[in-house]
């Protein structure tokens, strides 16, 4: 398994980035922002991008990427995006594919979104919205703490990002200040 900041080489996984990311918002309590290839596409073209990739092994122990030349498999992904001016990021979209989960992966793509953060914007205050009890433990256990809706980014672009995720309405008739999903944030 290798996780790295996302590159041009990497996007030929987009389309299977925005399938698991799809995949996991039919669960309508996951409260997931859809995302098309495009869009994952820009992120990793701005640098903005982490992923992870399992090489797999060959039965010598050595990685199948190495030996044969196969491409790795998509095993998680999360990018960062800056608001007012870099004073916020979100890191969002953070997706483990099924097969890979319960193996502490989604902590380790979260740490490697928490470097190219420092690299990116040293002095942002990092946040993001969730459903998932997994994740706010995931948060919490690397120093983020809920907050109340007005303490993260005011910007209303990032509300807008929100309109493809099933809870929409419910943020929408909150006046944006509630929804189902836990705001946490890291300074």
């Amino acid at each position: 398994m290798d996780i790295v900041f996302a590159t041009a080489e990497h996007l030929g996984y987009c389309q299977a980035i925005s399938d698991a990311i799809a995949l996991a918002a039919k669960d309508k309590s996951s409260g997931l922002a859809l995302r098309d290839p495009g869009y994952i596409a820009e992120k990793i073209l701005e640098g903005n991008g982490v992923i992870a990739l399992d090489y797999g092994t060959d039965p010598d122990g050595s990685p199948d990427g190495a030996v044969s030349g196969v491409l790795p498999v998509l095993a998680g992904f999360c990018y960062i995006q800056p608001w007012e001016h870099g004073l916020f990021v979100a890191h969002s979209g953070l997706i483990v594919l099924p097969q890979y989960r319960g193996r502490g992966l989604a902590s380790a793509i979260k740490q490697k979104a928490f470097d190219l953060t420092a690299l990116r914007y040293p002095q942002a205050k990092v946040f993001g919205l969730t459903t998932s009890p997994a994740v706010r433990t995931i948060n919490a256990s690397l120093g983020y703490r809920e907050v109340p809706y007005r303490d993260i980014t005011a910007d209303i672009n990032f509300w807008k990002g929100c309109c493809s995720c099933v809870h929409y309405g419910t943020l929408c008739r909150n006046g944006f200040e509630s929804c189902l999903c836990t705001a946490m944030l890291h300074d």
